[in-house]
This record gives structure tokens, sequence and C-alpha cells, in this order.
């Protein structure tokens, strides 16, 4: 009787430390400090599994083909283009973070909590500054010059069907030319040696001039140079260089407000650790760290700003538009159609 009792007690204390598991499915670009993440699994007693699920726009499809048994609890990384196909396919359940509200009006995905913004970003072509001085090129000036020859075999973008930067780009060019004239422009593009990849890393990771490849022109964000600066060998805060090694290329229609954030998906087995991971995500410490680790800017504007972001080139509100059309999947079903398959 007397061991009964000890083993129950052992049992009940093990019962009553024993750690709920969290898996939050992100992006591949997605980082944030190790430390608080720990702090939040020490405060909640939970370990918080990471998984990458690819680019944003391959996120969304595989949340969407395993929505009868998820994968996760939590995702981080879908954006303003991707929200309506995320709501049509009933992949998220909503909720409202009382943080939100530290949001500008401006900022925000989604009043209903199906996504609650955590960041921003100007989704943007850079180049390489080095590039272009060897070779005494002047820069374009705009879309219809950067889909001539001369320029177009420099360029390498995101497929719109896999990448939400190459979303957003494509986004951006039908507002600012239209259906049939934004397929043109693609098909012109493409025709003169655009290159076409199916996310942001091998774009800029392995095809950009700046790090090996053998595109000076890529498509990225404004913030991009900032983060170039802050890796830079020998870079000293207190002595920060003259300019960046790479531009940001603000064509008229080539850039696009971006807002990401972080949703709880339906059929999750822990909903409420599930929205104190949502209000972590826009817990100030968090905020913090976003700029210097995943180089775009906070969605709590009172978060401060590392000072290297005054190399962060921030566009005007006329080029930077982020009014998504109700159904972006017809613009990519199209863009398959029109310029993927296209000979």
């Amino acid at each position: 009787m007397r061991r009964t009792a000890v083993y129950l007690t052992v049992l009940l204390a093990g019962a009553a430390h024993a750690q709920t598991t969290l898996t939050v499915v992100t992006h591949d670009s997605f980082d944030v400090d190790k430390k608080l993440v720990a702090a939040f699994e020490t405060q909640n007693n939970a370990r918080v599994r990471f998984v990458k699920g690819g680019d944003a726009g391959d996120l969304l499809n595989r949340l969407i083909l395993t929505r009868r048994a998820p994968i996760a609890d939590v995702v981080y990384g879908l954006d303003n283009s991707l929200l309506a196909r995320a709501r049509s396919a009933d992949v998220l359940t909503p909720y409202v973070s009382p943080r939100l509200s530290t949001v500008p009006a401006a900022r925000r995905l989604d009043e209903a909590g199906t996504l609650n913004t955590v960041d921003y970003g100007y989704v943007a072509l850079n180049y390489d500054r080095a590039y272009f001085q060897k070779a005494g090129l002047a820069l374009p000036k705009t879309l219809d010059e950067l889909a001539t020859p001369t320029y177009a075999k420099l360029t390498v973008v995101q497929s719109p069907a896999t990448s939400s930067p190459g979303l957003a780009f494509l986004l951006a060019t039908v507002t600012h030319y239209g259906e049939a004239g934004a397929w043109t422009w693609w098909k012109t593009a493409r025709t003169n040696g655009m290159k076409i990849t199916r996310g942001w890393s091998d774009a800029y990771n392995k095809d950009f001039s700046k790090n090996g490849g053998k595109y000076p022109i890529v498509l990225s964000y404004a913030s991009s140079p900032a983060a170039e600066v802050y890796y830079a060998d020998g870079y000293d805060p207190k002595k920060p260089p003259q300019q960046a090694p790479t531009g940001t290329l603000l064509l008229p229609g080539s850039t696009w407000l971006q807002l990401e954030g972080v949703g709880i998906l339906k059929g999750t087995k822990q909903p409420a650790l599930a929205r104190k991971f949502v209000d972590f995500m826009l817990s100030a410490p968090v905020q913090a760290d976003i700029p210097t680790r995943m180089w775009v800017y906070p969605a709590v504007s009172s978060t401060p700003l590392d000072p290297v972001y005054t190399f962060a080139q921030v566009p005007s509100t006329a080029n930077a538009t982020n009014t998504v059309p109700a159904n972006p999947q017809r613009l990519v079903d199209a863009w398959i159609t029109q310029v993927l398959r296209a000979r």
C-alpha cells in the first residue's frame, strides 16, 4: 500500500511537469532568437518545435493538402497576397491577439484575426553595385527597360506560384500594366533571358551575383542592402560604410508592401498554447528581434530599429501598393498558362 502511494505521488508529479509540444510551421526565412523561444517554453512549460515549410507559397500549398490532418498548430509567414486563398481553403482558426491593438490599422492583415500581422517589408528589386560599376552599365529606369535583352538576362525573380515575393511582384506588375500588359511584360522579359526560380533563397543566395551567382539584379526586399552591411566582414556600427554593396531599384510598378502574419491552424490540439504563441510573436522582445534577423520591419510601430536600417530605402506610398485582388490565385493560374507554359 505504501509503495502504491509513493508510485502515484511520483506519477502525478511527473504528469504535472510534463511538457506540451507546440508545432509551428514557418517559411524558410523564419528566424527568432533561441533565448526568446526558450523563455516562452519555460513560462508555458512547453516545447516549441519548428518545421520549415518552404517558401510561403509552397507553405500554403502544403497546409491546404494536409488540412484534414494538420502538420502543425501555428503557422507563420503567410502574407497579404496569400490571405484570400488561406481563407478560401479554411485552414485557419481566427484569433485576435490583444496585442494586435499595438499594430497600426493600415498594417493589420485581418481584423477578424485570421492572421495577426507580425512584420512588414517592401518587396523590391536589388542590384549588385560592383557589377554595374565594373561593367560601366547604367541602371534600368523602368520595367519596360528591365524586360529588354540588355537587362532581362541579368535579372532573377521568384515564381509567383511558389514564392510570396514572386506573387507580390506579379501583383505589382498586374497593378501597373493591367492583366494583358503584365502577361506581355513577363513573356518579353522571360524570352529575353530573365530567370525564374522557385523561391527567394535560391534567387538571392545562389543566383545573385553578390553571392557568387550570375545575375546582378534580383527580386528581394528594400531592406536587403541593410542586411548586406550588417553581415559584412569588419562591419563596425560606430564606423558604418558610405553605402551598401547592394542597392534597391525602385522602378515604377515594381514594388509591393508585404504584410506577414501568424495564425492558428484549424484542428490544433493546443488552442490555448497556440494563442499564447501568437501573442508572443507580437511581444516587445520578439518585435525588437525581427529587424536584424528576418530583415523586415516590426509590425508594432513603437519598436526601435537598428541604425543599420539607414541603408534600407523606403519606397514612397505611390510606389508600394498592397491592394490585393479578390482572387489572386486566378492570376497565378493565368500566369502559369500565359507565361510559364507559353513557348
